[in-house]
């Protein structure tokens, strides 16, 4: 029984081990694996193609993050002991398990960071295709090519389904995971059902989403002054208490005493 601690605690390092590796390279593959299916596409500005036999690189591997659960469950049932141990495991895993998944990795935030930063300036390049005459899907398919990145793969898959002949709503359905871009994507289904000009509407949505920006870019501003204040008053509290505390409570209990 004195080395049931220890086994514990080595399950639960292996754990945090694997939930660290989760969060560091698994969303990575994945990223690089949604570029590499979109990037031929994205450079042939919308003509399908890609390097054959690429797919098959990507072989099967392990879920990280059900391992990282499981062992967690595992250090809890070698912790706990019995027949407690089991019981007290099961809903650790379940709920690790989720914990973990709900988490954005630090890849994933960057991306979607960086193609809400980029749509704006889309907007103004759909708006001006627009207006020099050109087709939505191809409107779509240059400003992807021009844009590239995280929203120019996106945006490529929006200008391919509306060249096969798909609805706008199932179109613009792929910019759903972009901060913002509901609003281009009602305009511009709002567009397609009514035969309103788009461009305009797109010019306007350019400007709002940059003031967006900037009212979000200054309240992150002034979150990071009073996150960078804390850790200067934690470092602070020790010596106030020292220098301040310390002397009173002992003045007071040497008058008491």
């Amino acid at each position: 029984m004195r080395g049931t601690p220890l086994i514990a605690s080595g399950l639960a390092a292996l754990a945090l081990l694997a939930a660290f590796v989760v969060s560091r390279y698994q969303p990575r593959r994945r990223l690089r694996r949604l570029s590499g299916r979109v990037s031929p596409v994205v450079q042939s500005g919308g003509r399908v193609g890609g390097v054959p036999g690429q797919l098959s690189a990507y072989r099967w591997r392990p879920d990280l993050v059900r391992l990282a659960a499981g062992l967690s469950g595992l250090a809890v049932a070698v912790l706990v002991g019995g027949w407690a141990g089991p019981v007290a495991a099961l809903p650790t895993v379940v709920l690790l398990d989720r914990l973990l998944r709900r988490i954005e990795p630090p890849a994933v935030r960057r991306h979607r960071l960086r193609a809400a930063a980029d749509l704006p300036l889309a907007a103004d390049l759909l708006a001006a295709t627009l207006r020099a005459g050109a087709p939505v899907e191809r409107s779509v398919l240059a400003v992807a090519d021009a844009l590239g990145g995280p929203l120019g793969g996106q945006l490529a898959r929006v200008g391919r389904t509306l060249q096969l002949g798909g609805g706008p709503q199932e179109a613009w359905a792929h910019l759903a995971t972009v901060p913002g871009a509901h609003r281009v994507a009602t305009a511009a289904i709002r567009s397609a059902s009514s035969g309103a000009a788009l461009a305009g509407a797109l010019t306007r949505l350019a400007d709002d989403l940059r003031a967006d920006r900037a009212v979000h870019l200054e309240e992150a501003a002034r979150r990071s002054g009073v996150l960078i204040v804390l850790p200067l008053g934690l470092c602070f509290l020790p010596a106030f208490i020292l220098a301040g505390l310390v002397p009173v409570i002992v003045a007071v209990l040497g008058d008491v005493l």
